[in-house]
């Protein structure tokens, strides 16, 4: 059997989903946004804004005519609590700049075809701007459009394939934050063997923020990867080499649509290929919540017959980690990726002002923690901190 996942199949769905208007120009709003927490103004929240750079025109007309200024954010789904918390962040940044934003979002997170039809709506009503995180490269063209009618496109979370599709992305250094699981994963092991199992997105295209993470947690345990925008083309057993080492075998790599019902089911199909798996990566905690249901039904401990390690941050996946169903996951911070969002926007608009990148990436790295309470002296990738301080900066 092989487990190698490629590049470049095309996607089948079409519908488009609901799309909400919010104008947050006025001083109130009737509709009241999803409760946030303490997260806008985590650790990654103290990283500093973007360095700036002058656009060619001083002023734009939309300031000089004192107009509104009008964006959308085009989220993968409107369901999963990290994209409801990125919503509830840009709803926030929205009403502190005077910005009317439409949020809208494909019927699930690879519906392309949905996303394409918001991002030609934003280019038709006028808007100057659009978030967006991207479904998949399908999207890429109409970002390009897009840019070219004079509107400033940023990703949010999930990077562009390549990169300079858009303006600018903010986002976490996915990479990293699967590192850090996996250095995590190989110090809990202490040199046992690993029978992994990986819960991704999906089999059916690449994704950026799937095959980042996906890899770099393989990179954290020190397993060879070959190339790390594909995911699967490492060699299914072997050696892993963090922390004391020892050997591994990937027992199997399912899709789960990154949602707990997706999570609950892939884990099944992996039990149902071996019973040795005591290591499950998940791309999200959704996923991890589902796996340990799955776990659970076949009489495993979860914590100690099986790890789980995630990537996400959300209050019900720290809570997960609290309650020992979740080993470690590396948090990442939508509230602020969304802030920032907005905020470049409105300053393109208004003063002409371009964000700029983190030095040293193509991207504005919004930062990462590691959050366990069985912290490990193999964890280099990122800070740890315990369930209980995570929790206090948790979204959702």
């Amino acid at each position: 059997m092989s487990n190698r996942l490629t590049r470049g199949r095309a996607i089948a769905a079409v519908a488009v989903a609901g799309v909400v208007s919010v104008s947050l120009a006025a001083c109130s709003s009737s509709s009241s946004a999803p409760a946030e927490t303490a997260a806008a103004t985590t650790a990654a929240a103290a990283t500093e804004a973007p360095a700036a750079t002058e656009a060619p025109a001083a002023t734009s007309a939309a300031a000089a005519a004192g107009e509104k200024v009008a964006a959308s954010l085009i989220l993968k789904n409107q369901t999963n609590p990290f994209f409801v918390a990125m919503a509830a962040g840009a709803k926030k940044a929205a009403e502190e700049n005077g910005v009317d934003i439409t949020i809208g979002a494909g019927k699930d997170d690879t519906d392309a075809q949905g996303q394409i039809a918001l991002i030609e709506s934003a280019v038709q009503s006028g808007q100057k701007g659009i978030l967006i995180t991207p479904a998949s490269p399908a999207v890429n063209d109409a970002i390009s459009a897009a840019r070219e009618a004079g509107l400033l496109v940023i990703a949010l979370d999930t990077p562009t394939d390549p990169a300079d599709i858009v303006d600018i992305t903010f986002a976490t250094d996915n990479f990293v934050a699967g590192q850090a699981v996996g250095q995590w994963a190989a110090g809990k092991l202490d040199g046992g063997d690993a029978h992994i199992a990986r819960l991704i997105i999906t089999d059916k295209e690449s994704l950026t923020v799937d095959y980042l993470r996906d890899n770099g947690f393989l990179d954290g345990m020190g397993i060879d990867i070959a190339d790390k925008t594909v995911i699967g083309d490492e060699a299914e057993s072997g050696t892993y080499t963090t922390g004391k080492g020892g050997n591994y075998t990937i027992d199997c790599i399912v899709a789960t649509g990154a949602n707990e019902e997706g999570g609950q089911t892939g884990m099944e199909q992996c039990l149902s290929k071996s019973d040795a798996i005591n290591l499950v990566y998940t791309i999200n905690e959704p996923a991890a919540l589902g796996a340990a249901k799955a776990l659970e039904a076949a009489g495993k401990t979860v914590g100690k017959d099986v790890q789980i390690v995630s990537v996400d941050g959300g209050a019900s996946g720290i809570q997960g980690v609290a309650d020992g169903k979740i080993g470690a996951t590396s948090q990442q911070y939508p509230l602020e990726m969304a802030r920032l969002g907005v905020k470049a926007i409105y300053d393109l608009a208004t003063t002409g002002t371009k964000p700029a990148v983190t030095e040293g990436k193509d991207f504005f790295d919004t930062g990462v923690n590691l959050c366990t309470d069985d912290p490990q002296d193999t964890v280099k990738a990122a800070e740890q901190k315990t369930a209980k301080d995570c929790l206090a900066i948790a979204w959702g």
